[in-house]
């Protein structure tokens, strides 16, 4: 089994997770024909391949704006539980976990906003922000 998660660009939390359990190629990119697709302007359509090597995974990087670890652009690297990529140099973050124990706590569930009354004569939107 192995896991992606994208994590919050600030605060490095779990946005969103995917677990695959039989996959051997997993595709990254904004094209719809992704196993992952993530819609931001600095990743290409298929951007990379995480890719079953026997034992081992490897990430592979196919995309223009190439794919970063620790801010150093890698086009093949070997897999450590928890590694953490970047695809582009400002582009999203995902982490990979090979292990169940190693994924990232998630984030509190936001607070429901109080209710409202809305005005009949008003038309507002109120916006909650992201707690740190």
């Amino acid at each position: 089994m192995i896991t992606l998660v994208l994590l919050h660009p600030l605060q490095g939390t779990p946005v969103q997770t995917w677990t695959f359990q039989d996959e051997s190629v997993i595709r990254l990119g904004r094209a719809h024909d992704n196993h992952v697709v993530l819609l931001s302007a600095v990743v290409s359509r298929h951007h990379v391949e995480v890719k079953r090597n026997g034992n081992e995974w490897e990430v592979i990087n196919l995309g223009t704006n190439g794919t970063y670890i620790d801010g150093k652009r890698v086009d093949k690297v070997s897999v450590e539980d928890g590694i953490t990529i970047r695809l582009a140099r400002s582009g999203p973050k995902i982490q990979i976990n090979l292990t169940v124990h190693n994924l990232p706590k998630a984030a509190p569930p936001y607070p429901s906003p109080p209710a409202a009354t809305p005005d009949a004569n008003s038309s507002s939107t109120s916006i909650y922000p992201i707690s740190d």
